[in-house]
């Protein structure tokens, strides 16, 4: 990316390092590419080592590390973070960007479905977050002019208020907002920032390609439903994220910043019913 192409001053992160939990992909890896582009260095964490690799290729050696892990598993975050530390001599920003989901009705839910998307949505985000104190925390500057070590949990829209075959990933991103809300409390007076970002639609993603209803279908119902008329991009995410982990972001903290074109001031009828959600599952 030039940094013509970006509102952005490319030395905006100079000297900082950050860790993106699913930067190998999707949302995550615009970030971790948008993060690069302004003067940070960065290690993408992720379970699949061929997507870690090939992401981090197209970074850049230089300022591109990789982990291969879980944040399910606490070992895994711990592993992670030391080895962004190692890399690169310190973490100075957090991103939690893994996520996992799929449709269900509730009754059609099992236990074991509501439990994993959970584990990685909400526990993830947690033991992520856990792992990465010690860091962020002697990381911190008693100084103004200094930036301060920061979080930023990529939340969803799902839940406000309610979101039809989503109450395992509805309540997962709830429970993120409130986590977000009560580390920025607690960690706070350590000069820890944490904040949150909420996606709307955002096209050209996995996450739209699985549970949306198409791309066409899509692009209708962005121009009947969103009021900024088109589906949100990668990078509207992305540069959300850039603005939190700023110093102009510096008096910001236990925010979830909803980035969805006004799309949460609709609330129509549901797309799908529930026959077609299980035939959607069934091809999965």
């Amino acid at each position: 990316m030039s940094s013509t192409s970006s509102p952005f001053i490319p030395t905006l992160l100079n000297d900082s390092v950050a860790l993106v939990t699913g930067g190998g992909s999707g949302i995550g890896l615009e970030i971790s590419r948008l993060l690069i582009a302004h003067g940070c260095s960065v290690c993408i964490m992720g379970r699949r080592l061929p997507v870690l690799l090939s992401s981090s290729q197209s970074l850049g050696s230089s300022c591109c590390t990789y982990y291969r892990g879980s944040v399910r598993l606490p070992q895994d975050c711990t592993a992670a973070v030391k080895h962004t530390v190692e890399t690169f001599g310190k973490l100075t920003i957090l991103i939690n960007a893994a996520a996992g989901n799929f449709l269900s009705s509730a009754r059609d839910l099992t236990p074991n479905g509501f439990s994993a998307v959970v584990s990685t949505d909400l526990l993830g985000t947690f033991n992520m977050c856990h792992s990465a104190f010690p860091y962020l925390s002697s990381s911190s500057s008693p100084q103004p002019s200094s930036p301060s070590p920061c979080i930023v949990n990529i939340s969803a829209t799902l839940h406000r208020p309610a979101t039809f075959y989503q109450s395992h990933a509805s309540a997962s991103k709830a429970g993120v907002d409130s986590l977000t809300r009560s580390l920025a409390l607690e960690w706070g007076p350590l000069s820890i920032r944490v904040n949150g970002v909420a996606p709307g639609p955002i096209g050209d993603t996995e996450g739209m390609r699985r549970l949306g209803p198409g791309e066409e279908a899509a692009r209708e119902i962005a121009g009947e439903r969103i009021p900024m008329g088109r589906m949100g991009r990668k990078k509207d995410i992305g540069y959300a994220v850039l603005y939190l982990v700023s110093d102009a972001a510096g008096w910001v903290t236990g925010e979830t910043v909803v980035v969805d074109g006004g799309e949460k001031l609709y609330r129509g009828e549901q797309i799908f019913d529930e026959d077609t959600v299980r035939s959607m599952r069934a091809k999965l």
